[in-house]
């Protein structure tokens, strides 16, 4: 079985920012909700999943607030113009027939690792849609990471690829670290998007090094093997080194808000062509007729 885990925010983002200006009739902000249901579509049909799933964040995890108060402060608040998509795009999205989830007080890379985690004890693959580096910690035999970053599709095939699939191999070769690793490398370089502070001037290329040489951050924490200037500024930063692998890490155990295999994709075609009719996205309406009918589900005419 495949399962589909989507990170709800980075692509209702991504959507907005890729596509602007797109309005209906009625003057309502459609540029999101159309790119967002373009991209889902599209991920279906690429993988054809068995179980799939639209996980949002939902506030700050206590946790992460106690050890960094500063953590996201200064993320920006969401645009008006966005914030009125967001409802009528998880409508649409349910009635797509995948489930939209959240937790309080929980961001969606946590209830994806956990509900990652769950899929693995039962043998189910998961693949996740997100550009989110955290996420590549879970990268494993069973875990793979759906990518449309550049970075990760120029250059390979005839005719060019769409996405690219991300599993170990990948995620070692784009880091220079397994994924078991990722965390300790990000606790060195540190986040700046999120505003977790990593040791000044060191990048990924010297992290993947020193994780490389050392096999850990333990073991470099620990070793006397180092020049005299590295050591000092490992050591000076040794509690934030710590504290940044704890903040990194996703939390895996997660209380599932929906079971595992209540997570069938069940499209109710005639809600969701109406739907799109209303926001006017008329060639993927046209499409979605077609669909019901290769199915033998009547649907009226527009």
């Amino acid at each position: 079985m495949r399962f589909l885990l989507v990170d709800g925010h980075y692509y209702l983002y991504r959507s907005f920012f890729a596509i602007r200006g797109l309005k209906n009739s009625h003057g309502e902000p459609t540029n999101a909700i159309y790119g967002f249901v373009k991209a889902l579509r599209k991920m279906i049909i690429d993988l054809k999943p068995d179980l799939a799933l639209v996980v949002w964040d939902a506030g700050l995890p206590e946790h992460r607030m106690k050890l960094q108060p500063s953590y996201k402060e200064h993320r920006e608040e969401m645009p008006l113009e966005l914030q009125a998509q967001q409802e009528p795009l998880q409508r649409l999205i349910s009635v797509l027939g995948v489930k939209n989830i959240s937790s309080p007080q929980t961001e969606a890379d946590d209830l994806i690792g956990s509900y990652a985690t769950k899929a693995q004890a039962e043998s189910i693959e998961s693949v996740i849609a997100t550009n989110d580096k955290d996420i590549m910690q879970l990268v494993s035999s069973h875990v793979k990471i759906y990518s449309v970053a550049k970075a990760d599709i120029t250059g390979e095939g005839s005719p060019p690829r769409t996405h690219a699939l991300l599993g170990v191999a990948e995620v070692e070769k784009k880091w220079g670290v397994p994924p078991s690793q990722i965390v300790d490398l990000l606790a060195l370089t540190g986040d700046t998007a999120d505003n977790i502070p990593g040791i000044a001037g060191v990048g990924k290329k010297t992290a993947a090094t020193w994780i490389q040489q050392f096999r850990s951050l333990d073991n470099l924490l620990a070793s006397s093997h180092l020049h005299p200037k590295i050591h000092a500024k490992i050591a000076s930063s040794h509690a934030q080194l710590l504290e940044n692998r704890e903040m990194i890490a996703l939390q895996l155990n997660l209380p599932l808000p929906l079971e595992l295999h209540s997570l069938d994709i069940e499209p109710d075609y005639p809600q969701f062509i109406k739907l799109l009719d209303y926001f006017e996205f008329r060639t993927l309406a046209n499409d979605m007729r077609e669909e019901a009918r290769r199915w033998g589900i009547p649907i009226e005419s527009s």
